[in-house]
């Protein structure tokens, strides 16, 4: 019998976690998870992924969920530390963009 080797769907690079041989992060595929879309929803939002990159990428988050969980948190705070542009040249709107963050948030706990 033929030894199958095991696939790497995930790969950590640039400070990141990307789907392997790809431009797209793990965090797209797993925001979009987390929102209820299926692995064939993700697909048809990615077409550049195959269902099978897809489902190695929910499997690689849900066997690391703690991990992974915490270097989203870390993300989205260094993105809401840096510099907001919009929120000096357009105030109106970045407060509704800001209205619209904090309503989504209280939607997930």
């Amino acid at each position: 019998m033929p030894v199958v080797a095991a696939k790497h769907y995930i790969e950590y690079r640039n400070e990141g976690y990307w789907v392997a041989g790809t431009r797209i992060s793990l965090d797209s595929i797993v925001y979009a998870f987390r929102k209820g879309l299926s692995p064939e929803s993700i697909v048809q939002s990615f077409p550049l992924l195959t269902l099978e990159q897809v489902d190695g990428a929910i499997a690689f988050y849900l066997a690391n969920c703690d991990e992974i969980d915490a270097y989203l948190e870390g993300e989205e705070v260094k993105f809401d530390s840096m510099p907001q542009p919009l929120k000096r040249d357009a105030p109106e709107l970045y407060a509704k963009l800001m209205a619209a963050k904090a309503k989504q948030q209280r939607g997930k706990m």
